[in-house]
């Protein structure tokens, strides 16, 4: 076994994929007992939370509905998640804990809803700017914490987690005062025209919701990779966020690093907040903060903060949530287990450092053992 283990995880170039899959793999095996100790079919309630999510047909569907259906509306939750996780990789790579893009997110939807979500603009005009004020609100709001952990050295856990409640305070209150739906007791509605989400589009006799800024967040995805990975900025992000000290005596100015990340941070979050408020939603609920910004740091954490790897662990992880309610009414068991498989799967992600140094440490021990028989065989 440990010559297996180390012949799949042990090479240094494929570490990245291997550990995190494997790690992926353990935890799903680990929730299915959890599933067989309630008495539940696990192969079963795996199936049923992929059909929830539209990767796997379901048995029967109602009118207008079908397997697209509840595919497109999958990618419609996957477009804010995707964008959430970048902002907080981005932020990582600086080092630093953006755990403020819930606040951010409500931020920019928040503003893009008064601004261009209650206009009467076409749809040509709106959608884009949509878009441009949800960056820039984000940026704005995500350079302002860089800017306090670079003036004043506040932490920018601190400052985040005070500027959630600044906004979502501040926004509850105008929403309450101002643009209150006394019906749905949420904000009122934007315009279809300011949505990034076209809803009830006729498809192949099917209505589907079609999520208009999936594409822009996998090319998000790709352009940050190479925004890290090729580029001289990039290269200073992970500098500092890998030693403030030596990048300082490198020459890298580490306080303008630290707040440009944030703002591109921010901006990443303004994105994720317009994709799911206009997007995905088209009102605000006072007082609440989206979960999704918090679930994006348990993603970005799965997917090594790599962009390429957050693509796959946002799809894993908006699959578990998207799939739940409905592998809790096929199977009978309750939506807190998805929770409890995602919990899992985290778990078992976290331990992916230690998962490498102890294959590490089996490789330099068989190659230890395989140097000592070949001098054995030598010496014969």
């Amino acid at each position: 076994m440990k010559k297996l283990l180390v012949k799949i995880l042990g090479n240094e170039k494929t570490q990245f994929i291997a550990i995190p899959v494997f790690s992926i793999l353990i935890s799903l095996i680990v929730g299915m007992a959890v599933i067989g100790l309630l008495g539940k079919y696990p192969a079963t309630a795996y199936i049923n939370l992929l059909q929830g999510s539209g990767l796997m047909p379901k048995p029967s569907y109602s009118a207008y509905q079908g397997m697209l259906t509840d595919f497109t509306s999958f990618l419609n939750m996957l477009t804010p998640m995707l964008f959430a996780a970048l902002s907080v990789a981005v932020a990582m790579k600086a080092g630093l804990f953006n755990i403020g893009v819930s606040g951010q997110m409500l931020a920019a939807g928040f503003i893009a809803t008064v601004t261009v979500g209650y206009s009467a603009l076409p749809s040509a005009a709106a959608k884009p700017l949509v878009i441009l004020v949800g960056i820039i609100v984000g940026m704005l709001v995500g350079g302002l914490v860089g800017f306090l952990k670079y003036r004043f050295n506040i932490n920018e856990v601190v400052s985040t987690i005070m500027v959630n409640y600044i906004v979502q305070y501040l926004t509850s209150f105008f929403i309450n005062t101002r643009y209150m739906d006394q019906i749905s007791r949420q904000s009122k509605a934007i315009s279809g025209a300011s949505r990034l989400t076209l809803m009830d589009v006729p498809m192949a006799g099917l209505q589907v919701d079609l999520p208009l800024c999936v594409i822009l967040a996998v090319l998000a995805a790709v352009l940050i990779r190479f925004f890290l990975d090729r580029t001289s900025v990039g290269f200073e992000i992970k500098a500092v966020g890998a030693n403030r000290n030596a990048a300082s005596y490198a020459g890298i100015n580490v306080g303008k690093t630290m707040v440009l990340s944030m703002m591109i941070s921010g901006a990443l979050a303004g994105l994720a907040g317009v994709t799911y408020y206009l997007g995905y939603l088209q009102s605000i609920q006072p007082k609440v903060l989206a979960s999704t910004g918090f679930d994006a740091i348990a993603v970005a954490l799965l997917g090594n903060n790599n962009p390429v790897g957050i693509i796959f662990s946002s799809f894993l992880i908006t699959a578990v949530t998207k799939g739940s309610s409905y592998m809790s009414s096929a199977s009978g068991i309750d939506p807190e287990i998805a929770s409890v498989i995602t919990g899992l799967i985290l778990l078992f992600s976290a331990c992916s450092a230690f998962i490498r140094y102890q294959v590490g440490k089996w490789k330099t021990e068989l190659e230890e053992a395989e140097r000592r028989n070949a001098d054995v065989n030598n010496n014969h």
